[in-house]
């Protein structure tokens, strides 16, 4: 492997081999697949520090917290905050059993993959954001907190315990994380049109009981083990029957609960990660209808 950086952006757990494969190599890894720390965060990084690796985040969001975590130290974070557009359903409509594939995938900000737009509207994109974050910057899930914020300028804050706030804040461009995660440490030129600071930014706390996916993945980083490759696997699961409308859009959470509550906890081991994600999609690929 000749390369100095290596940008790991293969989309779900297909991501984790690769990812790997770059750090074991003792490359710097600009890390896009936010499921190879959702699903192996602990032993990801036992990996990077053996073979003196490095990871950068590209996500905007660890990207954002990563900006302001330069230079402080984390004994002094009281919360990292991550935000939320609220996704195409943040109002309306009032029953998200109608929602269809073609309107989940409208969402009022970015242009993402499919699978990335889905999780967005569900709001699971943000629970894996959280798990990231819990294992990428190696934080406890109590000292991370989500707001919704549907402007999406400010892309993520850090509460310090002296009580003041750090925000990176900046237009809904992946051009800027993506860049800065690999030229790390060095800021990059991008010729975007500075942001205009007037205009109205509002920040919400999430819906809860509108979108329980959320709540969902600190339960499973919370349980530990294996429960965050579990639930992984089977959001991946739900996805795609639900883009195939096997499923109703309200299924897909009741699907990643299923897992949850029928998972036999084991230590995380790579062996174990792999039979959790085959056991994860069996089980929820048998209950669905043909």
């Amino acid at each position: 492997m000749d390369a100095d950086t290596v940008v790991a952006a293969i989309p779900g757990i297909a991501g984790l081999e690769p990812t790997v494969a770059a750090l074991k190599a003792g490359r710097h890894v600009a890390l896009a697949n936010k499921e190879a720390m959702v699903v192996a965060g602990p032993l990801v990084w036992e990996v990077a520090r053996k073979h003196n690796a490095t990871i950068t985040p590209v996500d905007s969001e660890h990207s954002a917290l990563f900006q302001c975590l330069v230079g402080e130290d984390k004994a002094n974070v009281d919360k990292l905050i991550l935000t939320a557009s609220g996704g195409p359903f943040r109002k309306e409509p009032d029953d998200l059993s109608s929602v269809t594939p073609e309107q989940a995938l409208e969402h009022p900000n970015w242009s993402m993959g499919t699978k990335v737009t889905l999780d967005s509207a569900t709001l699971f994109n943000k629970g894996l954001e959280v798990l990231e974050a819990h294992f990428l910057f190696e934080m406890p899930l109590s000292q991370i907190d989500v707001v919704i914020h549907p402007q999406s300028l400010i892309h993520s804050l850090v509460r310090f315990k002296d009580g003041s706030l750090k925000a990176q804040i900046g237009p809904h461009d992946m051009r800027l994380p993506i860049q800065y995660g690999i030229e790390y440490p060095h800021r990059p030129e991008i010729p975007l049109e500075p942001l205009p600071l007037h205009g109205v930014w509002e920040l919400f706390e999430p819906d809860h009981a509108r979108f329980p996916s959320l709540k969902l993945a600190y339960r499973a980083g919370e349980m530990g083990g294996v429960a965050s490759a579990a639930l992984n696997a089977a959001d991946e699961v739900a996805v795609e029957a639900f883009m195939q409308r096997k499923i109703k859009f309200t299924d897909i959470p009741t699907m990643l609960e299923r897992v949850l509550e029928r998972l036999e906890n084991t230590p995380l081991t790579w062996e174990s990660i792999k039979e959790t994600d085959v056991w994860a999609r069996n089980l929820l690929q048998r209950d669905i209808r043909p």
